[in-house]
């Protein structure tokens, strides 16, 4: 785990500040994961983790949210030779698109690379079950303290207890901070 946060702090990917999350709670520290897989050699090396938590899982194929678990997908797809997938919203749902499809019966690990709450890794893992896939295994790269629970096999390389805050009660908003949203989606 030392080693791990070591990567992220290197790769300048722990920020603070005043962040408004996915989730659309804020914070006071932010985890931009794209630092460290902007590194090919390093995300390889994270990945390879995963890849020895997950020996004896049956894996048919890796799925991701768009857009933090698209290079994750694809490398650990090709780490174990399995088909690679991502999701990505339309109308503001996940589904899968470009003739993406998991059949009936697949066997699915679905990647992420932070989780706050689990909206993305639930919401993907419905897009497994509507397909009639099985999810086996969920891995990410940083789960930031919330508890989440998927129901299966939860591998998480790094946790880090970042607090985080409903808008309303958010210390840094009575501060006056400027508010910023570095994520993926735009949230208004």
């Amino acid at each position: 785990m030392t080693e791990i946060k070591a990567i992220f702090q290197e790769s300048g990917a722990l920020l603070s500040g005043h962040f408004k999350l996915t989730s659309g709670k804020h914070s006071g520290q932010y985890v931009q994961c794209a630092r460290v897989l902007e590194n090919p050699e390093i995300t390889q090396k994270l990945v390879a983790k995963w890849v020895e938590r997950l020996q004896g899982v049956p894996v048919d194929v890796v799925i991701g949210p768009a857009v933090g678990g698209i290079i994750l997908s694809y490398e650990l797809g090709r780490q174990l030779g399995k088909k690679a997938i991502f999701a990505e919203r339309e109308g503001g749902k996940l589904t899968l698109r470009r003739t993406f499809a998991i059949e009936p019966g697949e066997r699915v690990v679905v990647v992420e690379d932070v989780v706050t709450t689990g909206g993305s890794v639930l919401e993907t893992m419905e897009v497994v079950k509507q397909a009639g896939g099985t999810v086996e295994a969920v891995c990410a790269l940083v789960d930031r303290g919330s508890g989440f629970d998927p129901g299966t096999l939860y591998v998480p390389l790094l946790t880090i207890d970042i607090a985080s805050y409903l808008p309303e009660e958010c210390p840094y908003c009575r501060e006056g901070l400027p508010l910023t949203a570095p994520g993926s989606r735009s949230l208004k």
